[in-house]
């Protein structure tokens, strides 16, 4: 039994999971290549599992999640709200230092800015603002985008990221 399949098939809650995941790979003692890997075979809840690690990982050492950007790009759109959620939040974490990498998610990410589910749409708004915060260029594409889909959300939480974004990338 792999160290991640013990770590997750273990009796410890859902979120000390998560934690020991994300401290093993930023420790170097499982590689990011290996989560990834366990990821592709894993079960629904384990995949969310191990998503949620890369994005617990990307806050704090972007720079082990950048070389997989694509994986996390292909991702995006996932059938799975949780890996959908996840890693939208992944890509706003990237963006502060790495906007330019993080520019080929926006297509997806605007489709889940669209999404049924609520939390998908917050982590989708929360990476699309965070892109326009750091990357100049596409602020001026991005802020009608904004507008327009803050218009149109219902959910006052969303809603309240893009208009406070909307706030700063205005002046």
């Amino acid at each position: 039994m792999s160290t991640i399949e013990r770590i997750l098939k273990s009796r410890n809650k859902p979120k000390e999971k998560v934690d020991t995941l994300a401290k093993e790979v930023k420790e170097n003692r499982i590689s990011i290549k290996q989560l990834i890997a366990y990821f592709e075979i894993g079960s629904v809840s384990e995949k969310g599992s191990c998503i949620e690690a890369i994005e617990r990982i990307a806050r704090e050492k972007p720079e082990i999640i950048l070389p997989h950007i694509d994986f996390i790009i292909d991702h995006i759109n996932d059938q799975a709200p949780k890996i959908k959620w996840e890693t939208a939040r992944v890509i706003g974490n990237l963006s502060l230092k790495y906007p330019n990498e993080v520019a080929k998610a926006i297509p997806k990410l605007l489709l889940n800015a669209k999404d049924a589910g609520t939390v998908v749409r917050w982590s989708a708004a929360f990476a699309l603002t965070e892109i326009a915060k750091n990357h100049l260029k596409l602020r001026k594409e991005l802020v009608p985008r904004f507008k327009e889909i803050a218009e149109k959300e219902k959910n006052k939480g969303v809603k309240n990221l893009y208009v406070k974004a909307l706030k700063i990338l205005e002046r």
